[in-house]
């Protein structure tokens, strides 16, 4: 309790207060605070309302139980975990190794295949580039999807670059791969297949238990982004015979800057490192381990492994509720992506004739997402969604919803309320909605440019 009150005084000190939950509304009260310890917050005239927040595939809000396992690290237990001669370096490399214990845990994995990174694009990069580069004598080839996350395809484009054959796995129109495409692309020169686990935009989960099995066959090193499949489903790598896999603090309620990559240590996968220095983290990982964010990923990945089939079962609940009524309601709504295979709570959906960025704008009590965080300053469609299919119009007027740990019921309900209104309300402002009303095919139209 003691450092929770440090804590409070030094927000207090510092600044306004964080936003307390409403039922719709997130009010955020700017008042200056009073210093010391009392924990009233006096009322305020002025309240900054924010919007509800689904948009947790983006970054989830951190659970008060991972704050509460950090703080004694960010305050009193500062030392440095690499610092060998005095207690300070002992007790901060003690909750270092306590921390990859826990996330070995969640996953079923040594803790010493456990390798701390700043996030899951360190971790897709040193996986993709360091296996590559490893072996590069001898195997030049790497496979991957289209559909892939920016970091992981930027990446195999800077292979690209170094001279080496990169193949792009188109996906089937629900999202998921061909598997016998899979098996035909393996080459004798190929080191790597990297296929995400659930995909960020469309939450479709790939075969992947299938995929380790056939590159195992091929002896072929098989890494997945799980970022945002890691403490939402169940993962065990060597059942899954996954070989590298990359893991972000900030997608399972855990801080932001801090994420893992388990390397294989049987049979032993050779990694060339990304970055050097001193040699920390079996010198796969130069720099110095950030004790508290190490401390905070690892209670999230316990926290996740307690909770996971709860958290399954609610997400699942809120989920079908929100499409039921959003569907129910409205016609000309498409969900992109497979419907069985995949994660809860990331749903996609399309509203036909209705531009996304202008519902995106009318929902501005709702903190939603027409894509990846990563790509969403374009106003190109989805490159996903173009990739299993979808039309371009319908590309541009999706909308992905994000539901959480911490979203609600009325959360929900608000949610699908104000995008029935918005979406009926600009569908009676287009053109094209009205045309189709009159039962006229927009297909058989020849648009002609002025």
């Amino acid at each position: 309790m003691l450092w929770r009150a440090v804590w409070r005084a030094a927000t207090r000190v510092a600044g306004p207060s964080p936003p307390r939950r409403g039922l719709r509304l997130r009010g955020l009260d700017q008042s200056p605070h009073p210093s010391g310890f009392s924990d009233v917050v006096p009322p305020t005239e002025e309240t900054v309302f924010r919007p509800l927040y689904m948009d947790v595939q983006a970054t989830t809000p951190m659970d008060p139980r991972v704050l509460d396992a950090m703080l004694p690290y960010l305050i009193n237990y500062y030392g440095n975990p690499h610092s060998r001669t005095h207690s300070y370096g002992w007790e901060s490399e003690a909750a270092v190794e306590h921390a990859r214990q826990q996330v070995a845990s969640l996953i079923g994995s040594d803790p010493r295949e456990i390798i701390f990174t700043s996030g899951a694009t360190e971790s897709n990069n040193i996986a993709i580039k360091g296996v590559a580069r490893f072996y590069k004598l001898r195997k030049k080839h790497v496979i991957t999807t289209q559909t892939e996350h920016k970091c992981v395809l930027d990446s195999c484009r800077s292979l690209e670059a170094e001279g080496f054959k990169v193949t792009y796995l188109p996906v089937q129109k629900n999202g998921i791969i061909d598997l016998k495409e899979l098996e035909a692309a393996i080459q004798p020169d190929t080191s790597l297949v990297s296929v995400m686990t659930v995909n960020n935009e469309i939450g479709v989960r790939q075969p992947i238990e299938d995929i380790g099995r056939i590159c195992s066959s091929r002896k072929v090193y098989f890494h997945t982004d799980a970022a945002q499949g890691v403490g939402k489903i169940p993962i065990n790598v060597n059942d899954m015979k996954i070989d590298l896999m990359s893991i972000s603090g900030h997608k399972i309620y855990g801080p932001k800057g801090v994420g893992a990559i388990f390397i294989r240590r049987r049979p032993r996968v050779r990694v060339e490192a990304v970055q050097s220095g001193g040699g920390q983290e079996r010198g796969m990982r130069s720099g110095t381990v950030p004790t508290p964010l190490v401390v905070g990923l690892g209670a999230a990945c316990e926290l996740a492994q307690e909770e996971m089939e709860n958290d399954h079962k609610r997400i699942s609940l809120l989920a079908e509720r929100l499409v039921e009524k959003i569907m129910s309601n409205l016609p000309d709504v498409v969900m992109n992506g497979d419907p069985v295979q995949h994660y809860p709570g990331c749903i996609n959906l399309s509203f036909a004739y209705v531009e996304g960025e202008s519902l995106l704008m009318a929902l501005k009590d709702v903190a939603l997402s027409s894509g990846s965080a990563c790509t969403s300053a374009s106003l190109e469609p989805s490159y996903v969604l173009r990739a299993i299919g979808t039309d371009e119009d319908l590309a541009h007027s999706s909308i992905r919803f994000g539901i959480g740990r911490f979203t609600t019921e009325e959360e929900v309900d608000y949610t699908a309320e104000k995008c029935i209104y918005h979406v009926k309300r600009l569908r009676e402002m287009s053109p094209l909605w009205e045309m189709v009303q009159d039962g006229i095919d927009l297909k058989t139209i020849k648009w002609t440019q002025h």
